[in-house]
């Protein structure tokens, strides 16, 4: 099972905006999408004028994120208002899933 992060940042009166965005498009289309097992966005306020917002998802193999965002899982998958809110770079990390919620454990997954 394969954690997948994408990360922004945005400005804080835009939060709840993006949010929604995010929802319909990127995370909208995680759930729709073949082996994501869950999708839900995070957010944080770094300071008073800025929040980080996650989309995190768990995938049941590379193959299907690379159905979702194409044969280099490290490409970023972007949506046309994106650059209207984004401040700066967002980040994007893939994580081997070591331990599943019900504490049984997995191993491998990531080239």
């Amino acid at each position: 099972m394969i954690a997948r992060m994408w990360i922004g940042v945005v400005a804080r009166a835009d939060r709840d905006a993006y949010v929604a965005y995010v929802e319909e498009t990127g995370v909208g289309e995680y759930r729709r999408s073949r082996g994501c097992t869950l999708a839900t966005i995070l957010t944080r306020d770094l300071d008073g004028s800025r929040t980080e917002v996650t989309a995190f998802s768990l995938w049941e193999s590379v193959a299907d994120i690379q159905a979702f965002a194409g044969d280099d899982i490290s490409a970023m998958v972007m949506y046309p208002e994106d650059v209207r809110y984004l401040i700066g770079d967002s980040e994007l990390r893939h994580y081997e899933v070591a331990s599943l919620p019900d504490g049984s454990r997995h191993s491998g997954g990531l080239p």
